[in-house]
């Protein structure tokens, strides 16, 4: 029991940590099984993946309520990953999977590298713009890559857009003849007869098979889907569309009618029972395979540092991305547990998890808000939740694999397709008209480039762009470095010495001292966590504060919605220019802090304070003995 506690587990909420955990991996099942159908490795990589990073990331991660598996950005950069390296090996992609799981391995790795030497802390620096124009893109991706098989139709079937590219497909298939030659050092130039003879032996077959990977390579991503999608409305299926559709009705309806049973899974169950049971002619998904995850050893055995130097990049963002995934969710997490989770052990738990899923098939994932979010309100407290899920979605692979694996392919892009449309950032879309003109500008910049030519340079992209606008903007507003001091260092100004000795205790007063930015709204909000139980109305001095960017804006916007729902007034002082009319756009001024909450100096302040806040406690009164509001 010792030993059990100090791996951080609790045996007392075993029952809410149970029911979390098997709801939570009654979530992940569909969506599980979609991502790996979207990744192009098959839905059983998708699963692998869920039930290994899912037990893995919660036995040795920093985040109690965590559930972890495949998501959505993973996904698609998976699926980016995965095509330029079965494209390298001529569209084989068992040939390919030893190169694509090595990169997965290698992310995994770098992750537990970031959490071992403490970079956890420093992913809070993504300004806001680049993750929303980053996550919207996910959305794009998914949304228009699965049309085509919502609709039924799959490019490397049309026989008349397959045909286009069989001249293409010989020349590809003469050239790796000669390839093969000069690496067997049996190449003359001036004699072609061991080349001839080698030609003659391409078959009808060879040259299909190798014209439908081009094929499929041609009306991949986002431009291709568009290319062949007047393709697609001359080849509807409509049997697959009414699948599609109906999945999507029943995911948005039955949450109309209640959210105690995941609408995802009702629609997975009802659709798919439908398409078997009346025996309708659908297209599956590939086979489950039947029996426990076995290790692919030719991750090792096969290793070739030339296959995947070209994504070693790749990889690197990978796992930069899972890293940003999952600590956002553990803040999701952190402020509905009124906890504080362990950035650099959550990243360490998520490598571990995302390298040993490598190692037996599985796609990369990251810590997933919906399901984290479902585990804490299903009563999930520790981390054997999280362990829990991953044993049901085992179970479920051991049980019921056969089955699941006459799942229609139009019902997981029907799920994908509600996935895309929600995971798009519409808090940053609606934000566009009113927002600073160079955030927008960003946020756009990474949107358009990651959805139409490469999710991991936009992002770099990005980050970069939105540095430099950030040092000009500081450098032309203030010299003076920017400052949220915690409530230990806080110190009064000058005009606040004669601030009532007996209203100390009712009255919190904070100073902001510099611009609130990306990089000190994590601080900002950690002082509204400092705030005493005894004080009724908080002081928030903003005279210094000249400027407020789009992260600032919304860590300001939580702070002051929690604290006014706990009946706190929030009195600014000194509110300049610029943050004021970011937060009139918002509508937190005067809707949520009124005209008569701000001041334009102190003493104005301090006489409605006199006025308005009557004396509770006594002068020196101990707080703590009470307890802190989180």
């Amino acid at each position: 029991m010792k030993l059990a506690k100090k791996l951080g587990f609790d045996f007392s909420h075993f029952r809410g940590d149970f029911f979390g955990g098997i709801t939570a991996g009654i979530v992940a099942l569909p969506l599980a099984l979609a991502f790996g159908v979207s990744s192009g490795l098959g839905p059983s990589a998708g699963l692998y993946g869920a039930i290994i990073i899912s037990f893995f990331a919660a036995l040795f991660g920093g985040t109690n309520t965590q559930i972890s598996g495949p998501t959505a950005p993973m996904t698609a950069v998976s699926m980016v990953i995965i095509a330029g390296i079965v494209a390298a090996f001529d569209g084989d992609v068992q040939k390919a999977l030893p190169a694509i799981l090595t990169i997965f391995l290698l992310a995994g790795l770098l992750q537990i590298g970031l959490g071992v030497i403490g970079l956890g802390k420093y992913i809070k620096y993504i300004p806001y713009p680049v993750v929303s124009g980053f996550m919207t893109a996910i959305g794009v991706i998914i949304l228009i890559t699965q049309i085509l098989p919502a609709v039924g139709y799959y490019p490397k079937e049309d026989v008349a857009y397959v045909e286009q590219f069989k001249p293409m497909a010989e020349e590809i298939i003469l050239e790796n003849i000669l390839k093969e030659e000069a690496g067997e050092g049996i190449l003359v130039l001036e004699d072609f007869k061991e080349t001839i003879k080698r030609a003659n032996k391409i078959t009808q077959a060879d040259i299909l098979k190798e014209s439908q990977t081009l094929a499929s390579k041609d009306a991949s991503g986002i431009l291709g889907a568009i290319k062949v999608f007047p393709r697609a409305l001359k080849n509807l299926d409509w049997l697959e569309i009414i699948l599609a559709l109906g999945t999507i009705f029943i995911i948005y309806g039955f949450k109309r009618i209640t959210k105690a049973i995941p609408s995802t899974l009702v629609a997975l169950i009802v659709m798919s029972g439908i398409a078997i049971f009346a025996n309708l002619d659908y297209r599956p998904i590939e086979e489950i395979p039947s029996g426990l995850p076995l290790p692919n050893w030719e991750i090792f055995t096969e290793f070739s540092l030339s296959s995947i130097t070209p994504f070693i990049f790749t990889a690197i963002t990978l796992s930069l991305l899972g890293a940003i995934d999952s600590l956002l969710t553990s803040v999701v997490a952190d402020n509905m547990t009124k906890t504080r989770h362990n950035p650099n052990q959550e990243l360490i738990g998520q490598g571990i998890g995302n390298s040993i899923a490598a190692v037996f098939g599985g796609i990369p994932g990251a810590g997933a808000t919906i399901r984290t979010v479902v585990n804490i309100n299903s009563g999930g407290k520790t981390k054997l939740s999280g362990m829990i899920a991953g044993i049901l979605l085992l179970v479920i692979l051991l049980g019921l694999g056969p089955l699941a694996s006459k799942i229609p392919a139009a019902v997981l892009a029907g799920i994908l397709i509600t996935v895309g449309i929600g995971v798009m950032d519409y808090k940053g879309l609606k934000a566009i008209p009113y927002m600073p003109r160079p955030e927008v500008a960003i946020m756009l910049i990474v949107l358009i480039l990651s959805s139409f030519w490469n999710l991991v340079y936009a992002v770099g992209i990005g980050l970069v762009i939105a540095s430099l606008m950030f040092m000009k903007k500081i450098g032309d507003l203030t010299a003076e470095k920017s400052s949220v001091n915690s409530l230990s260092d806080e110190k009064a100004w000058d005009d606040e010495m004669e601030f009532p000795v007996e209203l100390k205790e009712e009255v919190f007063i904070k100073h902001i001292d510099g611009p609130l930015f990306f990089g000190s709204t994590s601080d900002f909000q950690q002082m509204a966590m400092q705030i005493p139980f005894t004080a009724s109305a908080i002081v928030i001095r903003m005279d210094k504060m000249s400027y407020m960017d789009q992260s600032g804006l919304y860590a300001m916007e939580d702070v002051l919605v929690d604290l006014v729902n706990k009946g706190k007034k929030v009195l600014l002082v000194g509110l300049q220019e610029q943050p004021k009319y970011m937060l009139e756009r918002i509508d937190i001024v005067p809707n949520l802090i009124s005209e008569e909450q701000l001041f334009d100096n102190f003493n104005n302040c301090l006489t409605w304070i006199k006025d308005n806040v009557e004396d509770k406690y006594s002068p020196g009164f101990d707080s703590k003995t009470i307890g802190n509001i989180t």
